[in-house]
């Protein structure tokens, strides 16, 4: 077989057909040809992979190894060829029947239950990953996702669209029990020098982030304890364990820990985080429009009124909403 010659669909086709029938007459009739033209295809099948698949001396038909192989993949190719058309035309219409989305995980864990379920009306299948912001953007460059929300606005990536869902300032966490108030800049280099910082892990982005913030401002903070998820770590600053910068959705995000510690509103901290959500240029360019709203929406329906009940303390005002008219001019540069 010449390396360089793809395998005949059609072929691996009707020797799933063979394999699934028993026999050739039973391929056939499924396949709506002659049980010579079965024969004749499975044997240039065989001469083009140079490989036996089918052991014809015995009755019923068995398969060789290498046929048992070629039935396992070839029948998820086979489904997929048969889905083929159908797909096609539904993204024609502008349709995803199979849209894979990547979630950070604060999004997930406040919003992804109501965003999910909103999408669901507008796709025939939904998969649904949650990670850190970086690999999200990973996988959407590798084309294993088809649209993410993400902290990571992949600036450097060409052909990507990108919509800001919404902007948050950071605050500081400290357990409830400790009761000086942390207002400025010089009070976080105090605390640094007084309590185990809780991080995030650095190779996320926000981690990355508070953590190139706080050499800038030289709080100098010895790494203890660095943790993937935002809901265990205010569950350890709960626990008194340390302090730690958070955000209002990454706080929400431990909601059953938030009564447990205190928050500090810092005054001109500079430090904030957007929630983007980016897709690949003109590729279902109409789902991405739709998928701006929805997620608009929860945020605005949503999650907003949960900070405002849950976190309490006038949080929703580190909260600032983008507007579409300046998303549209972000995707134009």
């Amino acid at each position: 077989m010449s390396s360089n010659k793809p395998i005949d669909m059609y072929a691996v086709q009707v020797f799933v057909a063979v394999a699934e029938e028993g026999s050739m007459s039973g391929a056939a009739a499924r396949m709506g040809i002659s049980q010579s033209g079965v024969s004749q295809i499975i044997r240039q099948l065989e001469d083009e992979l140079g490989v036996v698949l089918v052991n014809r001396t015995t009755r019923p038909l068995a398969l060789t190894p290498f046929g048992i192989a070629l039935r396992n993949r070839g029948a998820v190719l086979s489904e997929e060829i048969a889905n083929l058309k159908a797909q096609v035309v539904e993204a024609g219409r502008g349709i995803k029947p199979d849209l894979r989305i990547g979630l950070v995980d604060s999004f997930a864990a406040t919003c992804g239950s109501v965003f999910t379920k909103r999408l669901l009306g507008k796709v025939s299948q939904l998969s649904i990953r949650t990670g850190l912001s970086p690999q999200q953007g990973e996988a959407l460059l590798r084309r294993d996702l088809d649209l993410i929300v993400t902290s990571d606005a992949l600036i450097d990536a060409n052909d990507v669209v990108r919509f800001r869902l919404f902007s948050e300032k950071y605050l500081v966490i400290t357990p409830r029990d400790f009761r000086k108030p942390i207002r400025t800049v010089e009070d976080i280099r105090a605390l640094a020098n007084a309590l185990p910082i809780v991080r995030f892990n650095r190779k996320s982005q926000v981690g990355m982030q508070i953590e190139r913030y706080l050499r800038r401002i030289e709080a100098r903070a010895p790494t203890r304890l660095e943790l993937d998820t935002a809901d265990a770590l205010t569950s350890m600053v709960a626990e008194g364990i340390g302090w730690a910068v958070t955000s209002p959705m990454c706080l929400l995000q431990g909601a059953a820990y938030a009564n447990q510690v205190a928050t500090h509103v810092v005054d001109r901290l500079g430090l904030e985080r957007s929630l983007y959500l980016v897709a690949r240029r003109d590729e279902y360019s109409a789902f991405f429009e739709d998928a701006c709203d929805i997620a608009s929406e929860v945020i605005e329906t949503s999650f907003l009124p949960r900070v405002k009940k849950s976190l309490g303390q006038g949080l929703e005002q580190l909260i600032d909403f983008g507007s579409r008219k300046s998303n549209e001019q972000s995707n134009q540069s």
